[in-house]
């Protein structure tokens, strides 16, 4: 069971803090702060670079914390609230990845879920450390409140809609 864990750690990691390297970089084929903070806009969230650098600087951390077995279930909740966050921007998609849908995402939230749950097993920085096993109720509160602050994170940075035609520097500015 340790083995596996630390498989799905280690990849699961790896992923989640690439996507927040592309986010903010040029580096495994982001298109920098400046493209991250366009993509935020175009999916609908004011904040501008502030909000692209917070989730950038939210998917590598939860990434690599993840994949060392770092303070797990912090890590866990971490990424379930930025991957919550992904999963309402491809809700209208549908569920399937291949229309865009929040189907990655979404498993991402539940390999979170049962992270913080589980705990990352024995080759971990945690159980190196003597935290490890956590309390049940640190992986409840992680499964709780990771996804409760992504869903409160895209209602406070949501931008209204601009009615059609309206001309681009009548838009308020981010």
């Amino acid at each position: 069971m340790d083995s596996g864990l630390l498989v799905l750690r280690l990849v699961v990691g790896v992923l989640i803090a690439g996507h927040g390297v592309q986010k903010v970089s040029f580096r495994l084929g982001g298109k920098g702060l400046a493209g991250g903070t366009d993509e935020f806009r175009r999916d609908g969230f004011r904040g501008g670079r502030l909000t692209a650098l917070a989730a950038g600087t939210s998917q590598i951390g939860a990434g690599l914390f993840l994949a060392a077995g770092l303070l797990t279930p912090l890590a866990g909740m971490a990424a379930m609230g930025v991957m919550t966050v992904a999963s309402t921007v491809k809700w209208s998609r549908g569920l399937w990845v291949q229309d865009d849908g929040y189907e990655y995402p979404m498993v991402l939230v539940v390999v979170g879920a049962v992270l913080a749950l589980t705990g990352p097993g024995r080759f971990s920085v945690d159980h190196v450390l003597g935290v490890d096993p956590w309390p049940v109720w640190t992986g409840v509160a992680a499964i709780v409140l990771g996804p409760a602050g992504g869903l409160l994170t895209r209602v406070t940075l949501r931008r209204p809609a601009v009615p059609e035609g309206t001309p681009r520097h009548a838009q308020a500015a981010d």
